[in-house]
């Protein structure tokens, strides 16, 4: 029989502040629907929502105003006009993991976690990449500084 390797499984990213990767954006015109994901540098996964108009068709001002600081934000562009979300993805965002626990509503007696970003601030990249190897000096010759 053939042995399927195991996984770290899922994990929730701990709570503090974390700088995160846009790598998906998924948006739903008709329903006004952005989606996006967002990595750690080690590949722990969230995904952050906006639904940007309300059930009635009318824009949803509130959902607007956190989507806008939240683009801004991962584009450092408090200027933009507008977006298009496909154009975040790549793009790195400071924010604050706040873990919300709820109670489940399919398995009674246990609870959920939920992964809300709250403050956020523009970010370059993630802080813990690894650094580049030192370059060597080049035409070093220590043994003819030497001498010998």
């Amino acid at each position: 029989m053939a042995r399927i390797p195991m996984t770290g499984g899922f994990q929730v990213i701990p709570e503090g502040v974390h700088v995160l990767k846009i790598i998906d954006a998924q948006y739903d015109e008709d329903f006004g629907k952005a989606i996006f994901t967002l990595a750690t540098s080690k590949g722990a996964t969230c995904r952050e929502q906006f639904s940007l108009l309300k059930q009635d068709g009318s824009p949803n001002e509130k959902a607007l105003n956190a989507f806008s600081f939240f683009a801004k934000n991962a584009m450092n562009d408090f200027d933009m006009e507008d977006v298009d979300p496909t154009e975040l993805v790549g793009h790195y965002i400071r924010a604050e993991i706040i873990h919300n626990k709820v109670p489940s509503t399919t398995e009674p007696g246990k609870m959920k976690t939920f992964v809300n970003l709250g403050d956020k601030a523009p970010a370059d990249g993630f802080e813990d990449a690894p650094a580049a190897p030192a370059a060597k000096p080049a035409g070093l010759d220590l043994a003819a500084l030497l001498g010998k």
